[in-house]
């Protein structure tokens, strides 16, 4: 191998976790997209927040749910425990 392509640890560079989710945001929500596709990375997110919302429900730590769409933003609120 030539000096110039060797590997070594100086190549490395460590991430906090928050440069290492910005910088690579698909490998925690899957394909990015730009929110035309069901299987966006906006929907999974959205998704994984519905299931712990209904969870929560299920297990009695809430009694309402409120899901509300306006103007392409969704909030949603589920008065469970955190």
């Amino acid at each position: 191998m030539s000096e110039q392509n060797q590997y070594t640890e100086d190549n490395i560079r460590s991430l906090d976790w928050k440069e290492h989710i910005r910088m690579r945001p698909g490998m925690y929500i899957g394909k990015l997209g730009d929110g035309s596709s069901p299987d966006d990375g906006i929907y999974i997110l959205l998704k994984e927040v519905l299931d712990n919302c209904i969870d929560e429900f299920a297990m009695g730590a809430g009694k309402t749910i409120e899901v509300t769409i306006r103007d392409k933003t969704v909030s949603v609120r589920d008065y469970g425990r955190g």
